[in-house]
């Protein structure tokens, strides 16, 4: 029963499955950043932006 005896290939698949392992945990960050990233935009369009805009205007009239 050499099958059952034979290790060659088992370094192999650890690195294999660790590889793996890494590149979905990479995936998951990318993920999570850009839900991050598509955030930052709705508070961006929001009222404060608004405000700034209005605020900068009425300095110009003051001036």
């Amino acid at each position: 029963m050499k099958i059952l005896e034979e290790e060659s290939g088992q370094g192999s698949a650890e690195l294999i499955l660790l590889f793996g392992g890494v590149i979905v945990i990479a995936i998951i960050a990318l993920i999570a950043y850009r839900n991050y990233l598509d955030g930052l935009g709705d508070e961006v369009n929001g009222s404060e932006l608004n405000k700034t805009t209005t605020a900068i205007q009425d300095l110009k009239d003051l001036f």
